[in-house]
C-alpha cells in the first residue's frame, strides 16, 4: 500500500509528495514512467528505491486524480 512508502511533509520537497525516507519526488518517478521507463528501469536509475516504492507511487497517483475534480477545458 502506498500511505506506508509515501509521504507529504512541508520540510520536505516543498511537501510534494516523495518516497518515505528520500527526495525522490512521486512526481519525478511519473515522469520517468511517461517517457518510457519500466518499473524496473527506474529502481534501476535509482539504488535506493525498490520496485515496491515505485509501485506505490503509481498507486498514489491513481488514488489522487480518482479523488480530484475534472474540469474539461473549453
Amino acid at each position: 500500500m502506498y500511505q506506508d512508502r509515501i509521504t507529504v511533509d512541508p520540510k520536505v520537497c516543498s511537501g510534494k509528495p516523495c518516497i518515505r525516507g528520500t527526495r525522490i519526488m512521486v512526481k519525478n518517478i511519473l515522469g520517468m514512467m511517461a517517457g518510457g521507463y519500466t518499473i524496473e528501469m527506474v529502481a534501476e536509475s535509482y539504488p535506493e528505491l525498490t520496485l515496491e516504492d515505485v509501485t506505490a507511487a503509481l498507486d498514489y497517483a491513481q488514488q489522487v486524480i480518482d479523488e480530484e475534480k475534472v474540469i474539461p477545458r473549453a
